[in-house]
């Protein structure tokens, strides 16, 4: 539980300093609108992780959500990506910042789901033992 943790407030970090990397690379809009984003995902991040300190599961499941929410978000991004790959650089460096987010929150979800299951293989093995 406690890696957990501190990979939700890893990715918070790295997703705040992809935001602050993209006002240095991208044009003005659409650097600050990937650093608004950046701003509201990795702050979230952050507020889950604090809230994992006190009540553990609270945090982890407020982080999976977001993590859920950010992959969303980052699947629509992956036309643009394509585009990106095949020589359209209309958009400058964003397709390929948009898409490391959208890894960070997989990768996130993915460590959520593995320690709810887990604690669910524990609690079940823990009711076993006590009939």
């Amino acid at each position: 539980m406690k890696l957990v943790r501190v990979f939700i407030f890893l990715a918070a970090s790295a997703i705040l300093a992809l935001g602050f990397y993209g006002t240095r690379v991208l044009a003005k809009d659409d650097g600050m609108a990937l650093l608004l984003g950046c701003l509201t995902l990795g702050g979230g991040f952050l507020i889950t992780g604090l809230f994992s300190l006190k009540m553990p599961w609270h945090g982890i499941i407020g982080a999976g959500i977001l993590a859920l929410l950010g992959f969303a978000r980052g699947i629509m991004n992956f036309p643009g990506f394509a585009e990106y790959l095949t020589g359209e650089r209309d958009r400058g460096a964003a397709p390929t910042l948009e898409l490391c987010i959208t890894l960070i929150c997989a990768m996130l979800l993915v460590r959520v789901i593995r320690t709810f299951a887990a604690e669910k293989a524990r609690r079940g093995s823990d009711s076993a033992s006590k009939s």
